[in-house]
């Protein structure tokens, strides 16, 4: 399985889940169908003019459509602060990943909606958002599943 996220912060390189590419610029994006790709805020804005292609799409729930027109994906998967969003978080003073649906993984697995308390993070957890639906949907599904 191979997944890649576009608009990447820096920040994030070491933090992708194995098998994930950082990719960089809109023509990576047409070289396969990716079995999951996330854009970032950024990265909806980068998109180009060709068509993308991808089984699940992680996405900020904000993302206007406009931006995503050109992208054909199997599952889309939004995440962000709305009630809306299949990715959230239920509290934002001791954080909490709230999954609102059924997620279906790239491995053909299915995330169960339920919530995954966050340790200390880096950085603000709305602002990691994206990155932990990421690592939700590609680390290995076991009972001690650790997002972080």
């Amino acid at each position: 399985m191979e997944g890649a996220i576009f608009g990447c912060p820096a920040g994030w390189a070491g933090r992708l889940p194995p098998g994930t590419r950082r990719l960089t610029s809109a023509e990576e994006l047409e070289e396969r169908v990716w079995t999951l790709l996330a854009l970032t805020a950024s990265g909806c804005g980068r998109l180009g003019e060709r068509p993308v292609r991808c089984g699940t799409l992680l996405v900020p729930g904000d993302c206007p459509p406009a931006e995503l027109a050109r992208v054909r994906a199997e599952a889309v998967i939004s995440c962000g602060l709305s009630p809306r969003d299949s990715l959230t978080l239920s509290s934002l003073e001791s954080p909490v990943l709230c999954v609102q649906r059924a997620l279906p993984r790239p491995d053909g697995g299915i995330v169960e909606p339920q919530e995954f308390p966050l340790p200390d993070l880096p950085e603000p957890a709305e602002e990691l958002l994206l990155l932990l639906g990421l690592r939700l949907l590609q680390m290995p599904l076991t009972t001690a599943l650790r997002l972080w």
